[in-house]
């Protein structure tokens, strides 16, 4: 008796794999299928004749095995294989591979992805702005990341700073305190709070609900609240300050290839596009410029078809891009804001802080917590354990309803804090030992739905 070995599964004409795989094999997560082989393997799991398997040939081992051969999914934690190095592993991450050595797909690839730091580009350092009130904006939770942003910013660099708050109505106690002790603690920071009607939000978060079993829209409906708001105060820079480990995840996602890394630095690319705005009587783009009017039509206009047919698509945002236009006056100021700043030039740049680098090396959450705490007034959430996304009461009920679509192989997207924990304990942000702990406890990898969701699903009603 032949199977469909666990993880694959026949879909639209082709076998498709719901996991990581191991280096070699990494991305080749689809196998074409020809119309004698399709007609086989629709009707799995059942006994193969001699011609039926030398047509299947190609599959038998891999995609194709007989039963005593199908590998388990482990149920639980308890149950689950870990990877030698870090914490990945193949429960949170079902269809984790591993190599000889017994290192996940991450390990096994760390230092041919090192260079990869952000999709948008790199800038540590900024000169004080002649054209504004402000020298750089940010994106202000109140968590643990944002947090020692908006200190470097302000403290080390000695910046003027707009720090921009969407109010959510999920804001855990602590995100709070940690808002009004920044408030207290950073004299060089302005800082604006911004609230969506409640009827608005909850026809947003219905439909985000609807699609993705969560109600999860930061940081996409924050950009279009506030990117009217720099394009106003003629901001020059909007700066980013995401965890090094969520930022090459998305590569490991297969949400942003390697090219989408360099492309800010690609000289030929990025004249290209110049060239075409000039022939358009439109001003040059400045360096992360083009980063910014594409994140902004994205949310605005949905996403890109090239990107699509390309396979890098990030449900995470196209679903919060169909919820939000549920709501069109939302998003028609944003659309404003894009034409006037495209025609104006008056672009905020996007660009990322490396965290990495201005930590000497390693961006360590234990240090990070200590310096925000003395220097912030940053108030860690009540379990204190927790580094990953601190400033949002229902953040276990993104990561379990993430974690059940892709467990049930319902979607193809992984578990975007299953990949954030494994590779920070990679990197060493925090230890193997304290990444278990907060695996265990903090974070909301369960087959069962967790009380959290209670919080949303109450909202929603």
């Amino acid at each position: 008796m032949f199977y469909i070995q666990n993880r694959w599964k026949f879909e639209n004409g082709l076998l498709r794999y719901y996991g990581l795989r191991n280096k070699p094999n990494m991305f080749k997560n689809t196998v074409k299928l020809t119309r004698a082989q399709r007609d086989i393997v629709s009707r799995l799991p059942c006994e193969l004749d001699e011609r039926q398997l030398k047509t299947v040939s190609n599959l038998l081992g891999v995609q194709i095995v007989e039963k005593e051969k199908l590998i388990a999914v482990p149920a639980s934690l308890d149950d689950a294989r870990f990877c030698r190095t870090c914490v990945a592993n193949d429960f949170m991450i079902p269809g984790l591979e591993f190599d000889s050595d017994g290192q996940c797909p991450m390990c096994a690839t760390a230092k041919d992805t090192a260079h990869l730091k952000s999709i948008v580009p790199i800038k540590n350092t900024f000169a004080h702005s002649k054209k504004s009130r402000f020298d750089v904006a940010v994106f202000y939770t109140g968590g643990k990341d944002s947090t020692y942003l908006l200190y470097y910013l302000s403290k080390i660099l000695d910046l003027k700073v707009l720090a921009l708050t969407w109010e959510i109505p999920f804001m855990s106690d602590s995100a709070r305190q940690s808002i009004e002790g920044a408030k207290k603690s950073l004299g060089k920071v302005e800082f604006i709070t911004r609230k969506i009607a409640n009827e608005d939000l909850k026809t947003i978060y219905r439909h985000l609900y609807s699609l993705a079993g969560n109600t999860c829209a930061c940081p996409s409906l924050a950009y279009v609240l506030f990117y009217p708001e720099l394009v106003a105060n003629k901001v020059p820079y909007f700066v980013a300050g995401n965890e090094p480990a969520q930022l090459i995840g998305l590569y490991y996602n297969h949400m942003a290839p390697k090219f989408a890394y360099t492309f800010g630095d690609n000289k030929v690319m990025n004249l290209l596009i110049n060239i075409g705005r000039i022939l358009t009587l439109h001003p040059p783009l400045k360096k992360g410029q083009f980063q910014t009017l594409a994140t902004m039509k994205q949310l605005a206009y949905g996403d890109n078809p090239f990107k699509n047919l390309a396979g890098y698509k990030n449900p995470l945002v196209s679903n919060v891009v169909d919820a939000i236009h549920k709501v069109p006056s939302i998003v028609k100021p944003l659309k404003r804001a894009i034409r006037k700043s495209s025609w104006s030039g008056n672009i905020p740049a996007f660009v990322q802080v490396d965290f990495d680098h201005i930590g000497n090396g390693c961006y360590d959450w234990k240090k990070i917590k200590e310096i925000i705490t003395a220097e912030c007034g940053w108030v860690p959430p009540q379990t204190t354990d927790k580094g990953l996304h601190t400033s949002c009461d229902i953040e276990k009920c993104k990561e379990y309803s993430q974690f059940v679509g892709f467990y049930n192989m319902q979607s193809t997207m992984i578990p975007f804090s299953a990949l954030e924990i494994a590779l920070a304990s990679r990197d060493k942000a925090l230890s193997r030992e304290n990444a278990i702990a907060e695996l265990k406890s903090t974070l909301g990898f369960s087959l069962e739905e967790l009380p959290e969701c209670s919080i949303m699903k109450e909202y929603l009603k």
